[in-house]
């Protein structure tokens, strides 16, 4: 897992909540000489950094032992609302068949010039 962009932690457990802090689609850490040169977004527009920030997403909850069908709500910002067609085609490709509740929120900027960011909430059902 990468280290945060921010003071904050990227998934905390409240009960049976995980609440993944806002994710960006940042590439995942390769080690070597790419943490030199420290994060950096996936190519592609919003829905490939969007794909990429849910995969990152994923890999938090599967750290914790969850996973996107227990996700049921996120909220998705976004800086340009007229790419919100193809953003919704890559939530609806990850996610599939499973619909969480969701939130589209246009916002002026994002972090690291982004063009989406995904925060997502799990319920994980106690044995």
């Amino acid at each position: 897992m990468s280290t945060p962009i921010g003071p904050y932690s990227p998934i905390v457990s409240a009960g049976p909540w995980l609440i993944c802090s806002g994710q960006l689609g940042l590439r995942p850490a390769t080690g070597g000489g790419a943490a030199a040169s420290g994060p950096s977004l996936v190519e592609g527009g919003a829905p490939a950094q969007l794909t990429q920030a849910l995969s990152n997403a994923d890999r938090l909850l599967r750290d914790n032992g969850s996973g996107s069908a227990d996700v049921v709500k996120t909220t998705v910002f976004v800086t340009d609302m007229d790419g919100y067609a193809a953003v919704n085609e890559a939530y609806a490709a990850h996610f599939g068949d499973h619909r969480p509740t969701r939130s589209v929120v246009g916002v002026a900027a994002l972090p690291m010039q982004a063009a989406v960011e995904v925060e997502v909430w799990a319920y994980v059902a106690p044995h």
